[in-house]
């Protein structure tokens, strides 16, 4: 007898198979608020700590990190003139987007650093109270950094703190989240554009924090991340003439040396990896804001 199923018919159930072959993401970089691939094509597997892959991301090459500074520098100037008060605003947006993705990053840092699903839920949560923290910051740093001083003559005298200009971020190769946010949130507080370059095993949380970031009311250029291989992009970051400092809290082990030695051939400022933290779960304090801020003194006369 005929078959009588019309020939578009679906299959029976039992002849669906079983298993399928996942379709694993592949994060782009995030360069000056884009998305683009590694101009090489490069990519790279994620793996879990167990040796499974998980992701695909993009193998940022030199010229990807030379593009990232150019798209730093072109928002940096716009930043540093936005309101004290609108950039802490911005940061809290940051801090509400954070929250609402809240499952996403538990899940990232679940599946990609092994964490349990509590310590994953109490690192997000840190994350987010700390970028609430920074935002805070943003309006009140010019009074405690700053000062009226007193000068013998008819002048007013005031010190203020000023934007370095475009930092490197080395982001901590573990506490891929927490620690990211405790090196990238006090750069951007005070006007500052960074370029980071994010963990090399545990990338994903970065790039997830590229998509709220993309999607937040943060300029795009004032931050972009880039992943990749640590050691082929940190020495890049740390000699560009472009940058005027580095954080070095995630620099590849026994690169220190030749890092502040780059830095040093255009004066950058450097904040090395023992300086401020490890411990990212500790209090944060206003240290690593003031670090990369610069006072400037202003002289004007007393009107009569």
């Amino acid at each position: 007898m005929p078959d009588s199923r019309a020939p578009d018919s679906p299959a029976p159930e039992s002849q669906v198979p079983e298993t399928r072959v996942a379709v694993r993401k592949t994060y782009k970089l995030y360069v000056g608020g884009a998305f683009p691939r590694s101009e090489s094509g490069r990519s790279y597997v994620v793996s879990s700590p167990d040796g499974r892959p998980i992701a695909n991301a993009a193998l940022a090459s030199r010229k990807d990190l030379r593009d990232a500074v150019v798209a730093a520098r072109k928002a940096q100037p716009g930043w540093a003139a936005a309101t004290a008060y609108l950039r802490g605003q911005v940061l809290y947006r940051v801090a509400e987007m954070l929250e609402g993705r809240r499952a996403q990053f538990v899940e990232a840092l679940v599946v990609g650093e092994g964490l349990t699903t509590g310590v994953a839920s109490s690192s997000v949560d840190a994350s987010v109270d700390r970028v609430v923290w920074y935002a805070g910051w943003a309006d009140k740093l010019a009074q405690v950094a700053g000062s009226a001083n007193p000068v013998a003559g008819p002048y007013f005298n005031f010190s203020i703190p000023e934007p370095t200009g475009v930092v490197g971020v080395l982001a901590p190769q573990e506490s891929s989240l927490l620690g990211l946010v405790s090196v990238l949130a006090p750069v951007i507080t005070s006007g500052n554009a960074a370029v980071v370059v994010a963990s090399e095993a545990h990338p994903l949380p970065a790039l997830d924090l590229a998509e709220v970031l993309a999607t937040s009311d943060l300029p795009g250029g004032v931050v972009n991340i880039l992943s990749g291989r640590s050691a082929e992009l940190a020495p890049v970051l740390a000699a560009h003439r472009d940058v005027e400092a580095i954080d070095l809290a995630g620099a590849p082990e026994g690169l220190d040396a030749r890092l502040e030695e780059a830095a040093a051939d255009n004066v950058k400022r450097v904040l090395r990896r023992e300086q401020l933290g490890p411990d990212w779960s500790a209090e944060p304090g206003p240290e690593r804001m003031l670090f990369f801020v610069e006072i400037k003194t202003v002289w004007h006369p007393l009107g009569v």
